[in-house]
Order: C-alpha cells, then sequence, then structure tokens
C-alpha cells in the first residue's frame, strides 16, 4: 500500500500549517509563533488562569506552563493573585505584550490574506464550510475517546483599567 501525501487531508492540512506558522515567523522580525494563542485569547485586555487559557488555546498544562513561563521571561505577560482562588494566579498581557499581540494578530491577517490570494468568495466559504467540518468530525472523535470530563467551571475574564 503506497501512502500519497498529495491525497491526504491529514498531510496536507499539518503541512499548509507549518508554512502559515513559518510565514507568520517571517513577520514577527524574529518572533515565536508559540505565544499565538495566549496573545489571542488576552488581547481585549482581560485576565485568565493558566488552565482556563490551556483549555482556550487546546494545549496540555505542561505546554501552557512552559509558553507562559517563557512570555514572563519576557516580559510580555504578567501574573496576578486570583481573588477568588489563592492557589491560582490570572494572566494577562504587558504594555509589551499588547504591542506584540497587535504585531502577531497583523502578521496572521497579513498571511491569511496572502494564504487566499486568488480565491473567489464562494470559494473562501466552501473551504471554511469544509475545514470547519473537518474539525468537527475530528473534535468529535476526540470527545468520543476521552475519558468522561469532570465538570469545568466557566474560564474567568476580567477586564483590567
Amino acid at each position: 500500500m503506497t501512502y500519497k501525501r498529495d491525497e491526504s487531508a491529514g498531510y496536507l492540512t499539518n503541512w499548509a500549517g507549518r508554512l502559515f506558522v513559518r510565514a507568520i515567523e517571517r513577520r514577527l522580525a524574529g518572533g515565536s509563533a508559540g505565544p499565538m494563542p495566549v496573545f489571542f485569547a488576552l488581547a481585549d485586555g482581560g485576565t485568565m488562569s493558566q488552565t482556563a487559557l490551556a483549555r482556550w488555546a487546546s494545549v496540555e498544562q505542561p505546554t501552557m506552563a512552559n509558553t507562559l513561563n517563557r512570555m514572563e521571561r519576557d516580559k510580555l505577560i504578567e501574573r496576578t493573585p486570583d481573588p477568588s482562588d489563592r492557589r491560582s494566579a490570572l494572566i494577562g498581557l504587558t504594555r509589551l505584550g499588547r504591542q506584540r499581540a497587535g504585531e502577531a494578530l497583523a502578521s496572521a491577517q497579513d498571511v491569511n490574506a496572502l494564504a487566499l490570494e486568488g480565491f473567489k468568495p464562494a470559494e473562501r466559504d466552501v473551504l471554511f464550510a469544509l475545514l470547519h467540518r473537518i474539525a468537527r468530525n475530528l473534535d468529535a472523535d476526540a470527545q468520543e475517546s476521552a475519558p468522561p470530563a469532570l465538570p469545568v467551571s466557566k474560564p474567568r475574564t476580567s477586564r483590567r483599567s
């Protein structure tokens, strides 16, 4: 049996995803695309716990912990005690982090426009509908094969002035 990469939805979406990341990172002047989920989650000035960020970004806790540690080292986030849970901290973007979040969003928009260049509006609609269907199918499979989830509280967000 021969594996045909050009006929594999998994291979092609993974390859396209890697190319998106590389194109975004080129536009970030040496920055990494790793913090982008955190940037997008907190760009509105809100705060979230590490657990909520990991859930929002669909990554494991250790991955989010490493990302947040690097971002804190680079002065992109700050942690403040959670007033409703003394064991937890709320994460928010610093001024530098908000600036970088804006740059990351602009880079992502630029790369998305580049990737969709020459697509007619109807083709874009079909592409997005198909990608959403793929995501729903795979998410449903993940839910079916996952152990029963514990009840989860709604992620805490707040606005900083």
